[in-house]
């Protein structure tokens, strides 16, 4: 990474245990509970967010070569579009919130998979679009993320998340 695009250093504390570690541990909770899907989905991306984390750290300590930066994230961004597009099909079975979640998330993953595999460097072109796109993904799983503590606080839903695309 060169100079000006080092990330902030809050990025790790939350890279690690907002991103990480919570959404773990809610892995293995929804694991206990059941819940295959967001077992899967969590510990994933939580998983997720602590490897960019030490890839991150990995990168500043000059251990990944500047050249392999953009190929190295454009691999990443692919494994983790591939995975989210067979939980995006199943997510047609939850709800339109969680469906958004996973329609966003697999639009930022193809646009930073192909703006890294292009050479665009942060900030530029498809991965900058990529990146507006994670903060607009980042939205619509907090109003999903919302819904789920509110309606589960009222015995009629006080936010909707709509109804199943296939059940």
């Amino acid at each position: 990474m060169g100079a000006g695009t080092e990330p902030l250093l809050p990025f790790f504390g939350y890279a690690i245990f907002y991103g990480g570690l919570a959404q773990f541990a809610a892995g293995m909770w929804e694991f206990k509970a059941g819940n295959t899907f967001g077992a899967t989905a969590f510990s994933t991306y939580g998983a997720f967010w602590m490897g960019l984390a030490a890839w991150v750290v990995l990168v500043l300590w000059g251990k990944v070569p500047g050249t392999d930066v953009t190929v190295s994230l454009g691999w990443i961004a692919l494994a983790f579009a591939i995975f989210n597009t067979y939980m995006l099909l199943w997510s047609t079975r939850l709800n339109m919130s969680v469906f958004l979640v996973f329609l966003t998330l697999e639009i930022t993953f193809i646009l930073l998979f192909i703006g890294n595999f292009s050479g665009n460097k942060a900030g530029t072109g498809l991965v900058a679009l990529g990146g507006w796109m994670g903060i607009i993904t980042a939205l619509v799983a907090w109003y999903a993320s919302a819904a789920v503590v509110a309606n589960s606080m009222r015995a009629k839903p006080i936010l909707p998340v709509g109804n199943p695309i296939w059940s």
